[in-house]
């Protein structure tokens, strides 16, 4: 890991900007650095943590996954 040329060292971030590309910012066209700042950032807590569900958190959305640890970690 973290050597020059790993491709396996990134792949979270890789998967995220992949799928924020996909999902949002090709459909959109902004007219300043600004406004695309703004979209990305509300697309990110209105609809990605809030809302999509992950497949590699059992399809809960994120906000469901932190409510269900933070609540076993209460617990032990």
């Amino acid at each position: 890991m973290s050597r020059k040329g790993n491709c396996w060292d990134n792949a979270v971030a890789e998967s995220f900007f992949k799928t924020i590309k996909i999902e949002w910012i090709y459909s959109k066209s902004y007219t300043n650095q600004q406004q695309a700042q703004l979209s990305i950032f509300q697309w990110i807590e209105s609809w990605y943590n809030r809302k999509r569900r992950h497949s590699a958190l059992g399809y809960k959305t994120i906000d469901e996954f932190v409510k269900i640890n933070s609540n076993f970690k209460n617990a032990a």
